[in-house]
């Protein structure tokens, strides 16, 4: 809910004193039995919840996520389900869904998109994961250019694209195998690295953590990095910095 759009309802006079305190009353949550939702989030972070849709049933999705539509929200979901799709297709027809990542969303006011963000990949198998954070980085309002398919198997590849990647205000890394990619890019820009190890890989990759641990051990420095497959996350933290470095777009400024 945007109060602070709410307020100047009220101060126009094209919203009731009434209206308005029922509307508040949900605030700073609202409880729905199964789930309790914080309309609040946008005003503390910047940024409103998302909905993790695994595990949840798909009616829980659709109720969630219809909720926050009512309330002038723009909502994301991620690790959504076909199924969940659909269920929520039912109550706000407008969703949109990416069947790569698994993403939901579904726009009540559009988000100018600002900056850049770059997404690189190893392989095409970390697609997945790259589009999650992409398609978060872009949701919440920053531009972002995909570089995929440049690991380090083949380095001619993503010198290739130096120039590209040189341009972001804030680089996401995702690599599975030993993921030396992060480590790479860090070493050749000046800008942030958000390194995200995905669970690709053979027997001895142990799901992501021979990933994860080359990324943590990096000598390359200014990577962060996220948890494995964690493309939401990575997504996240790049737009915070993407926000950061374009003037006049920190969040306590606009």
């Amino acid at each position: 809910m945007d109060i602070s759009n709410l307020l100047r309802q009220v101060k126009d006079g094209s919203l009731s004193l009434e209206k308005a305190e029922e509307m508040l009353k949900n605030l700073p949550y609202e409880d729905l039995g199964f789930a309790k939702l914080d309309h609040h989030r946008s005003l503390r972070s910047g940024f409103g919840e998302v909905v993790y849709c695994a595990g949840k049933t798909c009616e829980q999705v659709s109720t969630i996520m219809k909720h926050f539509a009512d309330k002038g929200s723009n909502v994301l979901g991620t690790r959504a389900t076909r199924q969940q799709f659909e269920a929520v297709k039912q109550v706000l027809p407008d969703v949109v869904y990416d069947e790569i990542s698994g993403v939901l969303s579904y726009t009540v006011k559009p988000v100018e998109q600002i900056g850049l963000v770059a997404v690189c990949t190893g392989g095409t198998s970390d697609m997945r994961v790259a589009e999650e954070a992409a398609k978060t980085a872009e949701f919440f309002g920053s531009r972002v250019e995909r570089i995929y398919d440049v690991g380090v198997a083949g380095i001619h590849r993503l010198f290739d694209r130096l120039e590209d990647i040189r341009k972001a205000n804030c680089v996401i890394a995702v690599a599975g195998m030993e993921g030396a990619l992060a480590g790479v890019v860090a070493g050749l820009i000046d800008c942030p690295v958000v390194a995200v190890p995905t669970s690709i890989g053979y027997g001895a990759n142990f799901g992501g953590l021979s990933a994860l641990l080359t990324m943590l051990n990096s000598c390359a420095e200014g990577i962060g990095v996220v948890n494995i497959d964690n493309g939401f996350g990575a997504g996240y933290l790049a737009t915070q910095i993407n926000r950061m470095a374009v003037k006049g777009h920190h969040p306590h400024t606009e």
